[in-house]
């Protein structure tokens, strides 16, 4: 029972199979205790050959323990929350808070506008009431809104992409005509407006005539060059018009498309700028309590997600102390034995619901629900005891739509952030590739929560890697930026210490951490194998005794892993390429990564944003479908293997 007498919006459940698991660590640990009292009973003498080989060994195992202690706190008491929207329903639908929903793209080739408008639908099209290419699509989406959302709504569609929804609905389900009247025009209605927008990048510029029916294309007019224009902002949907409405005269919610100003001077700051450009600009326009970012590529796969995330926000009990509502990262395009290991998986359904236990999980950049004033640098304290009624909703934006848009170009100016807290005390952290996990990491430093959810709908799908190359650049800039995170002033067992509990600390380290695994690991794969060819052991020969303990854990490490694994939704093959691709990114993202941030640290490089291309050749997406591995550089010659289990 909540505050009140209410019932609670949500509840948490631990995970099941804590026995089995405390009996695996439990054995695994007095494995990895003996495999140490072997390393130090049999160390060579000094002098003798392998002694040098023996101690790197035995330190590369000591590192591995300490990384597997870290592993063993991520996972010891996950726990799963569960939401209740019809109560959120009951209690508050006259008075739910404004969302300001923020997605974000960098370059239209590698993020196809199509894309990005399929994504913009999707969640323009809830539950609930830059480049002049990018902008073009923008403007066709947001004259199809006014077909595919009163369409949603009345047919109860799901996932809401219209991309996802006629490429898995070939035919209409209801045995309705007049629904199979509507879904057929609508299905012409996007295949035509995708083809016009398709036909505009192929040109790769705008057409005269078109032009001169938006006068805003003449912004571009004034834009040098990508990295050298002035901020242009367009209310595409003024949702306060009482013209903004669809079909049905029911009103459209607010589309805004903005490209920041960019000069060579100043240094934009990738998505974090963005990001924090769009929260001042939306502050002024509309002024949500709640914000939403998703990547360009993650369309919404469920209609009832922004519902779900209130239920942990306006909970009578604890709702005041969240700070925001991270959910899992899934993926539309994973292959059955995901040839890559993108799915992720296992980080979404065990590690992120661990951090959820030991504090609250990470921010990991997209499908994330945020409350506003946490965004802006307020601190958690006694005054954040949330009041019944929203302070938003009430808050009435007067100025029109041109007047806006002006005051939304100096927010989003160059120089706008020049002696201010933004980034320092404010918005989004600069200087990290994973300015994501950095924020996340203050904002509960400032004493606020995060939550956790897994729907059993996915509540967001986008587009994985299908290509090893792209797969290990990514992971490469994940492992570099953590590891900048951990040797910087903002480590968790340093900065603003003891705000976050030490459980949590530790759990930071299973990605900060990620780096410095490439050192035992290159150890471990190369020296063993040289020192054979000279006649050196570095193991325990099979009729010794001591060969159990390695022999336990290995074994026990790899059945346990291959458990969680297909627990996870994964198959025995797809495990076995998790474990490929497990040396794949130890051996060269994680290494490049290291050797990034060391070289940073020194003062020899600065850091770099590599966004990875959503989109792929037939010939590439056909290879990927039948997981076949590609090596390779794309202008490069490509060599392909068909690797069997």
């Amino acid at each position: 029972m909540g505050r009140d007498g209410q019932l609670p919006l949500f509840e948490t459940k631990a995970a099941k199979g804590r026995l089995l698991f405390g009996l695996y660590a439990v054995s695994t640990f007095v494995g990895t205790c003996l495999i140490c009292v072997y390393r130090l009973t049999h160390l060579p003498e000094e002098g003798e050959v392998g002694r040098w080989p023996w101690i790197g060994l035995f330190l590369s195992e000591l590192w591995y323990i300490l990384y597997w202690v870290v592993i063993l706190s991520v996972r010891w008491s996950p726990i799963y929350r569960n939401t209740f929207k019809d109560r959120l329903t009951q209690r508050y639908e006259k008075v739910l808070p404004g969302i300001d929903i923020f997605v974000c793209t960098a370059n239209p080739i590698i993020e196809p506008p199509t894309m990005v408008i399929n994504t913009v639908l999707s969640v323009m099209a809830y539950d609930y009431h830059g480049s002049c290419l990018t902008f073009y699509a923008l403007l066709e989406a947001s004259q199809f809104s006014k077909l595919w959302l009163p369409f949603c709504k009345k047919f109860k569609v799901e996932p809401r992409c219209p991309e996802a929804y006629f490429s898995s609905t070939l035919k209409p389900h209801h045995d309705d005509p007049l629904m199979a009247k509507e879904w057929s025009s609508i299905k012409k209605l996007y295949e035509d407006m995708r083809n016009r927008i398709e036909a505009v990048m192929y040109m790769g510029q705008i057409t005269e005539e078109i032009r001169k029916q938006h006068e805003v294309f003449g912004e571009w007019n004034l834009a040098s060059e990508p990295q050298n224009h002035q901020t242009i902002l367009q209310i595409l949907i003024d949702g306060r018009d009482g013209k903004a409405v669809d079909v049905e005269r029911q009103p459209l919610p607010t589309l805004v498309y903005l490209s920041c100003e960019k000069r060579p001077k100043y240094h934009h700051n990738f998505k974090a700028g963005a990001m924090n450009a769009l929260i001042r600009v939306s502050s002024r326009i509309s002024n949500g309590e709640i914000i939403l970012n998703v990547d360009c590529e993650m369309y919404s796969n469920n209609s009832e997600s922004v519902r779900d995330a209130l239920c942990f926000f306006m909970d009578e009990e604890t709702g005041h102390e969240i700070a925001y509502v991270q959910f899992p990262q899934c993926f539309n395009n994973i292959t059955k034995n995901d040839l890559y290991a993108n799915s992720l998986n296992v980080c979404m359904e065990v590690e992120l619901a661990g951090f959820d236990s030991n504090g609250g999980p990470s921010y990991i950049g997209t499908g994330c629900f945020h409350r506003r004033e946490t965004l802006c640098g307020k601190k958690y304290g006694e005054e954040c005891e949330r009041e019944q009624t929203t302070r938003n909703n009430n808050e009435r934006i007067e100025e029109n739509a041109s007047v806006l848009e002006e005051i939304g170009k100096v927010l989003a100016s160059c120089s706008y952030e020049d002696y201010t807290q933004w980034e320092k005390e404010m918005g989004l952290k600069y200087g990290c590739p994973v300015e994501d996990t950095l924020t996340g990491l203050s904002i509960q430093c400032r004493g606020w929560k995060s939550i956790y959810f897994t729907p059993e709908r996915k509540a967001f799908l986008g587009v994985a890697p299908t290509t090893l190359l792209q797969s290990l650049i990514q992971h490469k800039r994940w492992s570099e930026g953590d590891f900048q995170i951990f040797l910087s002033s903002y480590c968790p067992f340093t900065y603003r210490h003891k705000m976050i509990p030490l459980k949590l600390q530790i759990s930071y380290c299973l990605f900060l951490l990620l780096a410095p695994n490439c050192l035992p690991t290159l150890y471990y794969v190369a020296i063993p194998s040289l020192c054979l060819l000279k006649g050196i052991s570095l193991f325990p020969k099979i009729s010794s005794l001591w060969i159990l303990p390695f022999a336990y854990v290995m074994s026990s490490s790899c059945a346990y892993s291959l458990g969680e694994f297909i627990w996870c939704g994964g198959t025995l093959l797809g495990w076995w390429n998790d474990q490929r691709m497990w040396v794949f990114k130890r051996t060269t993202s994680y290494f490049f990564g290291f050797s990034e941030t060391v070289l940073k640290q020194l003062g020899f490089s600065r850091s770099s944003f590599a966004v990875t291309s959503k989109v792929a050749d037939e010939e590439e997406s056909k290879r990927f479908e039948q997981e076949v591995m590609e090596f390779g550089w794309e202008t490069n010659p490509k060599i392909f293997f068909d690797v069997k289990l």
